[in-house]
């Protein structure tokens, strides 16, 4: 064996010490760091996807579609001539019913859906029915009296049709127009039926996002992450709609059967059924990485693979009703937008933030919520909360979930202490759009519910939340582990629970001191026994 200087030794332990120190942190980097052999991403595993292939009929060869249909409950009435039983499934449905079973904090169970609530964009249906009917999968919903048993009220087109040229009227009750009429700037003609009846097939993105790309009132406005540039985007944008990506549509993970949709509406569900989640295509151990697949017992897919959302257009993130009813000198609506052509003014409706490439807030959340119900009475000393998302870190079933929150101010009651459904939209008097009289509409919009009016009213704060499932970004935009492990953390908001890199303990920061003090004193002395001999 060669001799060894003292000075060699005190280099070698020196050095041993380093090894020793740093090893562990070169060694955690590899481990996290997901990568192959060559540097290239590794994908995660996708399982359980796959395009339906099955050949389609072809309707333009049967003749019972070849007739003149003068209007469109006759289409409606020659697709149940061979769909004979379709129509029971399509009326049990949350789509035609919009409301579905909700358990209330006392046990009972009411029907509770788009028909009664309330949010923070249009405020409500009752008394405003022909115009926010225009996105039911019906015709003729104008007022409390519309028959939910009538099979010929089914639009089946709206969903099924391929031209790409049928649409509803924004103001008639579901219904298309029955001759050329005009919407603000756009022209709406009456739809070819007969060829459109000889063209239809299963949903694509088109038929879905006639109506929620354009939920609250325009393109992106409710949820800021399903938007009219979703029927062709890149995988930029989303890596499952983009067309240079997976180029899927919204059925391929809302899996339909019988009707019935997969994927129960977030903001009011009381149970935790009926979703469509990533796990279903992805598994629950979607990495090649051990540690980023123990994440996902408490950590949403959507969390990471969802940095920010409204990527192309904006979208709104606060409405506030009391400023409405402002005109120009002349007498004319005043209409006010930003650079990007967003509005942010409008007489009929107050005023409006919009914001690009947002960042999500953050929330505990295990599938459930809890929503206002119209009378409950109202905190005015905080902003009220018309939907809760419920969960927590020692919840089980709870994720952390990546959430658009939209905050704004609306009528409600001083005396009564409780919301206003305001009447809004109509040709009457008492129309908030017609004689801009708060009074008025409120008065109408209550009665509509059975709910008195004080004959006093104000404005108040308001939230709601809106998870964010869209616009998955491509795996390397994903957030990185210093997004949440730091000071500066997403999460700053969620605190009830330790999180290393982002929390400070002095028990723990000195439990964790005395360890590395006492491992690097281990090293060192093992170090200097070695060089003694």
């Amino acid at each position: 064996m060669l001799p060894v200087r003292k000075s060699q030794k005190k280099f070698f332990g020196l050095l041993l010490l380093f090894v020793a120190i740093t090893t562990p942190w070169i060694l955690g980097i590899l481990y996290v760091t997901n990568t192959d052999n060559n540097g290239k991403d590794v994908s995660v595993k996708l399982v359980n996807y796959k395009k339906d292939t099955i050949p389609k009929v072809d309707h333009s060869k049967f003749e019972i579609l070849q007739q003149k249909f003068d209007n469109p409950k006759q289409v409606t009435e020659a697709c149940l001539s061979c769909h004979n039983l379709t129509h029971k499934d399509v009326m049990k449905t949350s789509h035609w019913k919009w409301t579905k079973p909700y358990v209330k904090d006392n046990g009972d169970t009411i029907q509770l859906g788009k028909k009664n609530i309330l949010n923070n964009f249009c405020i409500g249906i009752s008394s405003n029915e022909p115009r926010c009917t225009s996105c039911h999968i019906g015709y003729g919903w104008k007022d409390h009296g519309f028959d939910f048993s009538d099979s010929t009220g089914i639009d089946c087109l709206v969903c099924h049709d391929k031209t790409g040229t049928y649409k509803k009227f924004p103001t008639a009750a579901g219904y298309p127009v029955d001759k050329e009429k005009k919407f603000g700037k756009k022209t709406f003609y009456p739809p070819d039926y007969n060829y459109i009846a000889e063209h239809v097939g299963n949903p694509d993105r088109h038929n879905c996002g006639s109506c929620h790309f354009v939920g609250g009132g325009g393109n992106n406005v409710k949820h800021g992450d399903i938007a009219n540039e979703m029927n062709k985007v890149t995988k930029e944008v989303d890596v499952h709609m983009g067309v240079d990506g997976a180029n899927m549509d919204c059925v391929d993970c809302h899996k339909t059967e019988h009707h019935n949709i997969q994927g129960n509406l977030y903001s009011i569900a009381s149970e935790n059924t009926n979703r469509t989640t990533c796990e279903e295509c992805h598994t629950e151990q979607p990495h090649e990485n051990k540690i980023l697949n123990s994440h996902t017992k408490k950590v949403a897919c959507q969390t990471c693979h969802i940095p920010s959302y409204a990527k192309v257009s904006a979208t709104k993130m606060y409405w506030d009703w009391s400023t409405a009813g402002k005109f120009n000198d002349d007498g004319s609506v005043m209409i006010k937008k930003d650079s990007l052509g967003n509005m942010i003014y409008h007489s009929f409706k107050g005023s409006f933030v919009w914001k690009n490439n947002v960042e999500p807030e953050y929330t505990w959340f295990n599938g459930t919520a809890r929503h206002y119900l119209l009378g409950d009475k109202v905190d005015t000393t905080k902003a009220l909360a018309f939907n809760t998302l419920n969960g927590s870190y020692g919840d089980s079933a709870s994720k952390i979930f990546p959430v658009k929150v939209h905050r704004g101010r609306q009528i409600f009651d001083p005396v009564n202490d409780y919301m206003i459904l305001p009447h809004l939209f109509g040709k009457d008097s008492t129309a908030y759009w017609k004689n801009f009289d708060w009074n008025k509409a409120a008065e109408t919009g209550m009665k509509s519910v059975n709910l008195p009016y004080s004959g006093k009213y104000s404005f108040t704060s308001t939230e709601m939340s809106w998870p964010i499932n869209h616009m998955v970004a491509p795996r390397n935009e994903s957030l990185k582990c210093e997004d949440c492990h730091s000071r500066d953390s997403r999460l700053a908001s969620l605190t009830d629970f330790y999180l290393p890199g982002r929390d400070h303990s002095k028990a723990v920061d000195y439990i964790g001191f005395a360890l590395l003090v006492l491992a690097a004193l281990g090293v060192t002395i093992h170090a200097l026994l070695r060089m003694r001999k």
